[in-house]
């Protein structure tokens, strides 16, 4: 860990483009997860800001939970991070299985 915390970076760029510090991560305490701040959140440990462990830790987020941002940030950018969005993944996965 003193080794990570050594090569940290103090900011990186954020979800639309502007410069993000530890300072403006969403709050800890945060219950309303809007796609910006669930960006945010995956920006601050793809450019190292955080770990994957301290993102989980610091909002109470599960492995899998933290990796579907991720893979909705890859696939489809912030709007894959929108609940309604996520919701018609899962309709359409659900669909499938069914059929």
């Amino acid at each position: 860990m003193l080794e990570f915390e050594r090569t940290r970076p103090n900011a990186v760029t954020g979800p639309l483009g502007e410069k993000m510090t530890r300072a403006d991560l969403p709050p800890r305490d945060t219950m309303r997860w809007i796609a910006r701040r669930k960006a945010e959140v995956v920006a601050a440990v793809n450019g190292g800001l955080l770990s994957i462990s301290e993102a989980c830790d610091r909002y109470d987020l599960t492995l899998e939970e933290f990796a579907s941002w991720q893979r909705a940030v890859e696939r489809e950018g912030l709007p894959g991070l929108r609940v309604s969005r996520a919701q018609f993944h899962r309709d359409h996965a659900n669909r499938k299985v069914r059929h």
